[in-house]
């Protein structure tokens, strides 16, 4: 009877141990809108080419539905959690959107630096006075013009994504 009571006491106890640990191994919270989330990401294009990443530096943080990111990539990344990783392809209509043909602007030849060439990238601003990437479509005798499509319009994003942390909306 003592053997009994010894063995039944050795199994309430293991329940309670991998109860507790059950419990302290809860999964993390899942991406969801207002939650802080931290991402490692490598971007490539269509031909594998490595655009951007921020592996072996600081993870990028945003805030989920903050309209931080472009939209395929934050619609793609609801529900996920932290330590789960996905491959991510995004159409240039969820990404930076389609080459606009007409999103060019004619300028003087002198409000750019000289020495510029077709394909340069400058640094310009809108006239609302935001910074604005810009690129060096043609130049002529006495103006040049200038693409304003984001660097990235028109292209097919692939994505290498890890969830590094998920941090729940705070209830205000």
């Amino acid at each position: 009877m003592r053997i009994i009571i010894s063995i039944l006491a050795a199994l309430v106890l293991a329940a309670g141990t991998a109860h507790s640990q059950q419990q302290e191994k809860s999964p993390s919270p899942s991406i969801e809108d207002g939650a802080t989330v931290r991402i490692e990401y490598a971007l490539k294009d269509d031909s594998g080419q490595t655009l951007d990443t921020n592996k072996g530096r600081e993870p990028l943080t945003y805030r989920q539905g903050g309209r931080q990111i472009i939209p395929g990539l934050e619609n793609a990344l609801k529900g996920m959690r932290a330590g789960d990783e996905k491959k991510v392809t995004i159409k240039p209509e969820e990404g930076y959107g389609p080459m606009d043909p007409k999103a060019q602007i004619e300028v003087p030849k002198e409000a750019i630096p000289p020495g510029a060439k077709v394909g340069n990238r400058l640094q310009g601003r809108t006239p609302s006075g935001q910074p604005q990437v810009v690129r060096v479509k043609e130049i002529k005798e006495k103006t040049v013009v200038l693409d304003t499509n984001h660097p990235l319009a028109g292209m097919t994003l692939h994505f290498d994504i890890k969830i590094v942390g998920v941090q729940p909306p705070t209830k205000n």
